[in-house]
């Protein structure tokens, strides 16, 4: 056998992704360079699956391998994800557009797609994905000189990989100090493992997508305990769509801002990957070249904390509407599912790509506000995947199902792993904003003092009722522009200088718990509550959040801690969506009352 026909080709790398997928936690394991976040498999991993779900094989070898590498570029996640997917694309810009493709051509085609893995990457670093790229490509040319038989060409190319596999292990100091082969790399031989698998034995009945945690000859790796300094905290990727698109100058635009810089894809369609502490400087950026269709910034700090140091056997994970201090969050490994907000037509990550202010500016120059929607249920899983490498049992908090549809969209995540080893609940805590962090908050604290999960799950569901909130709002632009007030009821609302205060009922529905007609008295009336609360029984703990307006918020940590009698668990600024919905200088006070 010396030709290769679209269907060939096809399935060849269909296989080769299952063998991807099948390995996705042992790549998971190994994953040290460039950051120990624990996550290259699952970066590889939707790839393949994407590439399994979307790729078709096509009257042309060079249509059937663009269907394989777009594929690939919209599931690329991750520094490795996306390398692999440029030197897929090198692949398909190098073939020809024939219904055959030669051996030969499939060779010279490996060892050209490299150059385009290197071009898309700020620095390239040896010892990884792209030096056993560039080892496959190279002997895939020496084997054709030497014999004529498919099998026999990639068997040997594939046996001079493997060997440049085990070298990355002596080519990074990080690699070398915990052990392993680099990730990204020893995914790769994956891929080409099934390929070669395709030649030699043809393609099985039913795809192999069982999910191990075993190499490929059974045997488990031991990493050594090994942590490297993170110099930017968020891996940050997006997908940008536009016209003549310059590669080259996109990526010189985050030179400042980031490392591990990569932008993959054509003039028409990039995926954008770098290592930053800045997100939303990033997505600003990217904005003035195109459309920009998908974000993500995952916590490498909070990934490689669980990877190297979990603190809890427990994962508590809770949505971006809940406020709590980032440096809670990250102290505690709390877990969080982030909410988009939409401006411009553009979705971007509450808490991450966008900021508060920037939701608030856009409100105030425009007749309409930004909008909000809840996480996908793939969205949902992609995190949940994750976390269920390091937990078997979680609790999933959320915002009150009757202001979101957050809590639906993460029940219908999970459905992806119910025949799993995974024990997961979601609480509807009928809270938001920080009603809804004291509860997260209680949630981890119950976890850290050994209680069993059940009983926490039960002790939680006790809590909910007696959880308040109290938003005293500062101006009313905002509830208009929402639609909570008609333009007239807030012309006079401001005429008179309405300062309402909001709540959530028992059912976790908005309402009005007062109102007052200057910013002193409001708080008098929000004083008034708190008092009628302590009455019926004792405050257990409170805290005080706002938008944009600190001093006011430090003002009512001292008036409320001389009526309760302590100071607030936290002060903190709220996310976006609730600065949305609330307006600039609204500050909160949320209470749980001891039961």
């Amino acid at each position: 056998m010396t030709d290769i026909t679209s269907k060939h080709l096809h399935h060849a790398c269909l296989l080769g992704a299952t063998q991807v997928v099948s390995q996705r936690h042992i790549l998971n394991k190994i994953n040290v360079f460039p950051v120990r976040d624990g996550d290259t498999g699952n970066n590889l991993a939707s790839m393949m699956r994407t590439i399994l779900r979307e790729s078709e094989t096509k009257s042309t070898v060079k249509g059937t391998f663009e269907s394989i590498s777009d594929a690939a570029l919209r599931g690329a996640r991750g520094n490795s994800g996306i390398i692999f997917a440029q030197y897929l694309n090198g692949l398909t810009m190098e073939l020809s557009d024939g219904a055959i493709l030669g051996i030969d051509a499939y060779a010279s085609a490996s060892q050209k797609a490299v150059s385009y893995a290197y071009d898309a990457i700020e620095s390239p670093v040896e010892g990884t994905m792209i030096t056993v790229m560039k080892t496959w490509g190279n002997a895939l040319i020496e084997s054709v000189s030497k014999y004529s038989d498919i099998v026999q060409i990639l068997s040997d190319a594939y046996t001079q990989a493997e060997e440049s596999l085990k070298q990355t292990q002596f080519q990074l100091a990080c690699l070398k100090k915990a052990g392993v082969v680099d990730s990204g790399a020893k995914g790769f031989v994956f891929f080409i493992k099934g390929i070669l698998d395709y030649f030699s034995q043809g393609m099985p009945d039913q795809l192999p997508l069982a999910e191990v945690d075993s190499d490929e000859d059974g045997m488990t790796v031991e990493v050594h305990e090994y942590e490297e300094a993170i110099t930017y905290r968020y891996c940050t990727e997006g997908f940008l769509v536009g016209e003549n698109l310059n590669l080259a100058e996109i990526r010189q635009s985050l030179g400042d801002v980031g490392d591990s810089a990569v932008v993959a894809g054509s003039r028409t369609k990039c995926r954008v990957h770098i290592h930053t502490d800045i997100p939303a400087e990033v997505f600003r950026r990217l904005s003035k070249f195109g459309h920009i269709t998908f974000q993500k910034a995952d916590d490498m700090v909070k990934q490689q904390s669980i990877v190297t140091n979990r603190r809890h056997d427990i994962g508590i994970i809770t949505d971006s509407i809940a406020d709590l201090p980032q440096s809670y969050i990250d102290e505690h490994q709390v877990h969080q599912i982030h909410l988009n907000v939409v401006l411009n037509g553009v979705d971007y990550i509450d808490k991450l790509t966008v900021s508060p202010e920037t939701v608030l500016d856009y409100g105030e120059a425009n007749s309409e506000l930004a909008t909000s929607s809840q996480p996908s249920p793939k969205q949902v899983e992609n995190t949940i995947s994750y976390l269920s490498e390091y937990y078997d049992k979680m609790i999933i908090l959320t915002v009150s199902s009757a202001l979101s549809g957050t809590y639906n969209s993460i029940v219908q995540g999970l459905e992806a792993f119910n025949n799993d080893a995974l024990t997961a609940t979601v609480i509807d805590t009928k809270e938001n904003s920080g009603a809804q962090g004291l509860l997260v908050k209680r949630a981890v604290e119950l976890v850290e003092s050994g209680m069993p999960y059940e009983q926490i799950i039960a002790s939680l569901n006790r809590l909910i009722p007696h959880s308040k909130i109290l938003v005293r709002v500062k101006q009313l632009n905002n509830m208009v522009k929402s639609g909570r007030l008609s333009t007239r009821a807030g012309d006079i609302g401001r005429f008179i200088g309405l300062k309402p205060i909001i709540t959530l009922d028992k059912d976790g529905e908005g309402a009005l718990a007062g109102a007052a007609f200057s910013d002193r008295g409001s708080l008098k009336k929000m004083i008034a509550l708190v008092r009628k609360a302590m009455r019926q029984g004792e405050i257990d703990t409170y805290a005080i959040v706002h938008i944009d307006n600190l001093e006011e918020a430090q003002e009512f940590a001292e008036v409320f801690t001389h009526i309760i009698g302590k100071p607030p668990a936290y002060v903190c600024n709220t996310s976006s969506i609730i600065a949305n919905g609330a307006g600039r200088g609204a500050v909160a006070l949320s209470y749980i009352m001891k039961v």
